[in-house]
């Protein structure tokens, strides 16, 4: 029988999810398929049950990420914590957040290291926000300070800082002198970071910026041209996939094919 997975979310027709997870399969000898479905929160728990046992697993984009937390019966400890799921087992309704592992495999990749207790800096206070805060705790920070445009509704990862464990502090968007963090993620939108462009300081640390189109963002670009080291969101988006694809084949992910068919602009 072909098993069948699928990325789901609104929008989702730029999603790349299909290009990584089809390499990934062919690369295993699999026989198995990769769809996209465009689904609204409001449609999922119809969706979800609909799928007949061809049906091995879900990866979750806008809006379903929280959504899908409804639906399962286990839930992975990033996944409660950060209260963000973005993989759905379908066998038992096992839910999971592979972008904490995104971020972390990313930036150790790319060589990042340093001393237990750093601080950390995220940009943003939204759901992947919260799964940024969980990943520099992994990677040693003790403290992690939130620039946020709306300091009133950073709450969320107020409460995922609390969970995990991890000292962290809200400040308004201009409060640039966290920019000079070892650490810094930014988990914005396209163009949401180019205000502080003009904030960055010479010889920053590492940045690592979820968007990967354009890239390099302006802040991204900036952040380079100071001397900083600079990670790109499709390194993220590349080590969460495989982190996916070994949660529903049981094989280890195979990087290289995968890497091949990232868009080559970009990498």
């Amino acid at each position: 029988m072909i098993r069948r997975a699928a990325v789901i979310g609104s929008p989702i027709a730029h999603s790349l999810s299909p290009a990584l997870h089809s390499a990934a399969y062919e690369a295993l000898k699999l026989d198995w398929t990769y769809e996209r479905h465009e689904v609204a929160a409001a449609e999922l728990p119809a969706f979800v049950d609909g799928l007949d046992k061809s049906w091995v697993g879900l990866s979750l984009t806008m809006p379903l990420k929280e959504a899908v937390l409804q639906l399962a019966q286990e839930i992975s400890w990033t996944a409660e914590v950060t209260n963000s799921a973005n993989t759905l087992l379908l066998a038992q309704r096992q839910a999971f957040n592979t972008d904490v592992d995104g971020v972390v495999t990313a930036l150790r990749r790319a060589g990042f290291a340093h001393r237990e207790g750093f601080p950390a800096t995220v940009v943003g206070a939204g759901a992947t926000a919260r799964s940024a805060v969980a990943a520099v705790q992994q990677l040693g920070a003790a403290r992690v300070d939130v620039l946020a445009r709306r300091p009133e509704r950073a709450v969320d990862v107020s409460r995922a800082a609390e969970s995990i464990g991890i000292e962290l502090h809200v400040h308004r968007w201009d409060d640039l002198r966290y920019l000079r963090a070892p650490l810094v993620v930014s988990t914005v939108p396209a163009g949401a970071a180019d205000t502080l462009v003009p904030s960055v300081a010479s010889e920053p640390g590492w940045l690592l910026d979820v968007v990967y189109s354009p890239w390099p963002t302006a802040l991204a670009g900036a952040w380079q041209a100071s001397g900083g080291r600079i990670v790109s969101g499709l390194e993220m988006l590349l080590a969460q996939a495989e982190r996916q694809v070994e949660l529903m084949t049981g094989l280890p992910a195979p990087t290289a094919a995968m890497r091949a068919a990232l868009p080559t602009t970009h990498v």
